[in-house]
Order: structure tokens, then sequence, then C-alpha cells
């Protein structure tokens, strides 16, 4: 079963989560298979070995960030740029329900990196989303930015640095993050310095009051904690086999035997999709009325696909005269086929 594990060290700066996701991650990637089986589509073909690893690392690292804020709504992790992956999306509610999808558009090389992926002319960013789950009248959701270069604008080659040096800007807060993907597991570990005042996280980027004046203090002290230095350089002895291999319990005293933790009871991260007929309903309305009919004129109905899950839904000329017709009383159309 997929498990979130969040930890304290007991006296010191320091907080730490591990997430371990595992029929939830399988889940995704059987639903993107059956998806390719179904459709005959080449944009629908199953995912490279590096665009599955760079999503499941996205998966994990989506779940760690949502896991350490207070926020209700969702937040949405891409990677986007001039590569052969135009698009890898991951979106993790605040239940930590979370789905996750790539756009594939060339060929993907066996050895593909970060920047071999989305990054190939150096216009490759990574966005950070926060979409409140009630919006207030005019409020809009909080997006943050980065590019997919370090301070030296050398490529980044994995998520996970991109990631690390985002939340040091965003944030002010020092990050060590240690991410890794197969077909069978996506996990990760993220190590945080604890911040001087306040959340001193994204929920107060996103406006929850965290201050100027906090934020200056968290930045202030970038990199001075010899506490977090010391947790995070036996974080970066993880490695990837590690990771994938060793179960949470073991992979805390792997590294942090010599210290004191204070480990909570583990939450439970799961795959779920937020699509449903009515919101296509309202994308297609959104398309206008003689955008839809020349559809349906051409091909008989509308079939639209969710990228995340791979539900179908189709709608028949009943269903689109529906659609555009005022009033309650519509004779029955199709259903979606999942």
């Amino acid at each position: 079963m997929s498990e979130l594990t969040k930890f304290l060290f007991e006296g010191l700066p320091v907080r730490g989560m591990l997430v371990r996701l595992t029929d939830s991650w399988r889940e995704v990637l059987r639903r993107r298979e059956a998806a390719a089986t179904a459709s005959d589509l080449d944009a629908v073909a199953p995912y490279p070995q590096p665009v599955r690893e760079l999503l499941g690392e996205m998966a994990a690292a989506g779940v760690l960030m949502q896991a350490n804020i207070k926020f209700s709504g969702a937040l949405v992790l891409q990677v986007h740029g001039d590569g052969p992956v135009k698009l890898a999306v991951a979106e993790v509610q605040s239940d930590l329900a979370f789905r996750a999808t790539a756009n594939v558009v060339g060929a993907v090389a066996a050895d593909a990196q970060l920047e071999a992926l989305v990054n190939v002319h150096g216009r490759g960013r990574c966005a950070i989303t926060l979409d409140p789950r009630e919006r207030l009248p005019g409020q809009q959701p909080y997006q943050g930015i980065v590019s997919l270069h370090g301070d030296r604008r050398e490529p980044l080659q994995r998520v996970q640095h991109v990631l690390e040096h985002y939340m040091l800007q965003s944030e002010q807060l020092d990050t060590r993050l240690v991410l890794a993907a197969n077909d069978e597991l996506a996990a990760g570990l993220l190590i945080q310095r604890l911040p001087v005042e306040g959340e001193g996280n994204l929920e107060g980027a996103a406006g929850s009051g965290g201050g100027s004046g906090a934020a200056r203090r968290n930045e202030d002290d970038i990199g001075l904690s010899e506490a977090f230095n010391r947790i995070a350089t036996l974080a970066a002895t993880l490695t990837r086999e590690e990771l994938l291999a060793l179960p949470a319990e073991r992979v805390l005293h792997r590294l942090f035997w010599e210290e004191t933790l204070r480990v909570f009871e583990p939450l439970s991260p799961r795959f779920a999709c937020t699509c449903s007929r009515e919101r296509v309903r309202g994308m297609l309305k959104s398309l206008g009325r003689d955008e839809v009919e020349s559809i349906v004129a051409e091909r008989g109905e509308v079939e639209i696909g969710c990228e995340f899950c791979g539900a179908q839904y189709r709608f028949d000329p009943v269903d689109v005269g529906a659609l555009f017709t005022p009033g309650r009383d519509h004779p029955p159309g199709s259903r979606a086929v999942q």
C-alpha cells in the first residue's frame, strides 16, 4: 500500500518526509497501457522508460510538497519545454489523491535525462501551481515558475535538483530531495530546515500570511544551519536502489540511526482522477455550438478521452442537442465509457 511518513528530528530545526507510491503508481501506468491498447493514436502510446521515471519522480515530489503545506486545493507540478516531452504533469489534492500524465511528441533516447527530455534548447520551465478548492471572488491560483538551470546556468539533469532550487528561491528554506521511480514504485525523501517564523512554505507564498519579515529571516539562515547541513549530507548518501528497495523504517534507520526521530502515523496517498462528464460538458459548451456540431457532422459523435485516467466520454447528436438547448427536459443520451 502507498504510504507517506512524516518525521521530525528531536531538538533540531529539521523535518522530513518519505513517500512510497506502490499500488497507486502502478495504477497510473496500468491506465496508460489500457488507453494505449484501446486507441490507434500515436499520442496515446505507452510512455518510454525515461518518461515513466520522470513522471513517477514528479508524482512522488508532488505528494511530498502537498503534504508539506496546509492548503485546501490542488498542487500542480508541471515541467514543460522544447524537447520530445512537451509537458509532464502531476496533480495532488489536499487529501493526497494524485494523478499524472505526460505529452510525448518525439523519440526519447533510452538514457535521456531531464535536459534531453524537456530542455533541449534551454527553454524548459518548471511551474508549481496552487489552485484553491474554493476561490474567493477575484482570487487567482498562485503560480511560481523557474527555469531548468542552476545558479551558473548549467542545465539540470534531475527534477529533484530543479525542485530544490525552486524551494530555495520561493520558500527561502534549505531543502534536500531524493527521488526515484521504476515501473513498480515511485519514491521520494524530503529533508527541510524548519522556518524561523511562520509557515515558510508554498502556502505562505500563496498568501496565507507568512509575511515578508519572516521570509527575510528565513533567507538570512540559508546554508547556515549546521544541523540541516549534516542531516542533508546523510540523506544524500541514499542511493536510488535503496530508495526503491527498502521500506520506510529501514531507510530511516539506514540514514539516521544516530538521531532521535519522532515518526508520525503514515498517511495514504492514492490515485484518483477528478474528470467527470459534467466537466467535459462545460468544456464542449465553451467551444461553441457550431464547432461541436461540426465534429458530430464529421464523426457521428464527439469523443473525449481523459489523459490522466483514460476514461472516454462520448456525446452523440442527442447529447449535443441537449447541451445547447435551454430547459431541463431532455431525452436520455449516451453515457461515459470507462
